[in-house]
């Protein structure tokens, strides 16, 4: 460059100092006729030295101006080569003034402002990203051409790592209710103002999970897939379906009796009041089964709103135990069973006592449906490394393995005849379940066909597990746990 920008200087000079040269012939030589012939030869020949003279002075001169403006081009290039290349931080150094300065000025304010716009863009794109990210729903944006152009966290979660930009979307999910949706969205193009959303269901994206699929075309081509996980709501809705069918059941059956009986003395009314006395008695029962099965309900209802809120107070496990036996033990001693205490620890648990005493009467109760032919029920409890864990022990038939995980649930029975026969509900141990959870502890039960089963459930000990009588609380329990044994 500096040698092209030299060489047109020359140029330049040589053309001025041939125009001088002609401009001397042409004015000097008629003078020059005139005068003497030696004067007219002088005169040429200092032209001529005056004009190599000058020439040797432009020389330089002409180099070192064509030295700066090639060097300060030089310059303008490689910032215009770093700014293509994405480095809007480059700047050029523009002293002093003329129209090549100012020309470097306002290259340089145009690149202030390109880089001020690319990091606004790019700050609203890590904002997008962060907010898509977190988001529960998982999308994905596909191009024209049905390539995965991006997807957020979530989506990445789902379809783990066979989901990139670039890859087949058909690659990369296999359901094909999504491919589905997302074909029809890419083929099915609509007003870009109204913009038509096909909708779907997935059911094999993720195992156990369902999701509901949206897809929607974009502006500049491709389409966009949100999925939205449902399984929450598919679960509570097929719980809402079944409990509304247990409790139509659960209440169809005294109804229906009580309705049969009434009928029968409205029909005869001359009934032998030995008869009529039965059929009330039947009645009764039947009434005070609905009585329970509503009250069960209203306290399960009660247990699961979110307004439900325990008493929860340090208190000895063993007081816990001993209040529970005290005001259990007459309903026990009726049925001719015994209920016997294997000890408790004295260590200071975090408990609703009246929330505890529901738990322990609906185990002890329902123990008794089973325990007459063992004789007795044990109840007590041990000491843990930062719990207590109580237990609840009846010597009957025990219970089948297939039904130890499903116990817990609402108005699941495992002799349906003898539940209803003993006036069950079959929310016992649903009740039992949702506050010892609301406590923070743990609920499971344990059975061997024949030898009887035994429920338990851990309170978290209180302040850390601190107890001034930990030592007697062990020593009690190893006892309590040998007699278990």
């Amino acid at each position: 460059m500096t040698r092209k920008v030299f060489s047109k200087l020359l140029g330049l000079f040589l053309l001025l100092l041939v125009l001088e040269i002609a401009a001397v012939e042409l004015v000097a030589h008629p003078l020059a006729e005139r005068a003497a012939g030696g004067a007219f030869h002088r005169l040429a020949l200092e032209t001529l030295w005056s004009g190599l003279i000058a020439l040797a002075i432009a020389l330089p001169v002409a180099a070192w101006v064509a030295a700066r403006i090639a060097g300060r081009l030089a310059r303008v290039t490689a910032f215009a080569r770093r700014v293509a290349d994405g480095d809007l931080s480059v700047r050029i150094a523009a002293p002093g003034s003329g129209e090549l300065p100012a020309t470097e000025a306002v290259l340089n304010q145009a690149a202030g402002q390109l880089e001020q716009r690319f990091a606004e863009i790019e700050s609203r794109r890590q904002e997008l990203a962060a907010m898509l990210d977190s988001m529960q729903e998982a999308v994905v944006a596909i191009t024209a051409e049905g390539l995965v152009g991006w997807s957020n966290a979530a989506m990445r979660r789902i379809a783990g790592t066979q989901i990139r930009a670039g890859r087949p979307l058909a690659h990369s999910v296999r359901d094909p209710e999504i491919l589905a949706c997302a074909r029809a969205a890419l083929e099915h193009r609509s007003s870009p103002a109204q913009p038509e959303v096909r909708l779907g269901r997935a059911s094999s994206l993720s195992p156990g999970r369902i999701f509901e699929i949206n897809a929607a075309p974009l502006p500049s081509g491709g389409a966009l897939v949100a999925l939205h996980d449902v399984t929450a709501v598919e679960v509570a809705e097929k719980s809402r379906r079944e409990f509304i069918a247990n409790v139509s059941h659960e209440l169809r059956t005294p109804l229906t009796s009580i309705q049969g009986y009434v009928e029968t003395l409205i029909e005869d009314p001359h009934t032998r009041p030995a008869v009529t006395r039965e059929f009330l008695g039947v009645i009764l029962k039947n009434a005070a089964r609905m009585n329970r099965l509503t009250e069960d309900l209203l306290a399960l209802a009660s247990i699961e709103s979110p307004d439900y809120k325990l008493s929860r107070q340090p208190t000895r496990a063993s007081a816990l135990l001993r209040d529970a036996i005290e005001s259990l033990g007459g309903i026990v001693v009726d049925s001719g069973v015994e209920l016997q205490s294997a000890g408790a620890p004295d260590a200071q648990v975090l408990a609703d006592p009246d929330a505890m005493h529901q738990v322990f009467g609906n185990l002890i109760e329902n123990s008794l449906k089973y325990a007459k032919a063992g004789k007795r029920i044990r109840a007590g409890a041990r000491l843990l490394d930062s719990e207590v864990e109580f237990f609840v022990q009846d010597f009957g038939p025990g219970i089948a393995s297939e039904h130890l995980d499903r116990i817990f649930e609402r108005f699941y029975r495992i002799d349906k005849a003898r539940s209803r026969e003993s006036g069950g509900t079959g929310l016992g141990l649903a009740i039992v379940k949702h506050i010892v959870q609301a406590h923070g502890g743990r609920l499971w039960a344990e059975s061997e066909l024949g030898a009887g089963a035994t429920f338990h459930f851990t309170l978290p000990l209180a302040h850390g597990g601190d107890d001034p009588h930990g030592a007697d609380a062990v020593a009690d329990l190893a006892a309590g746990s040998r007699a278990h044994g």
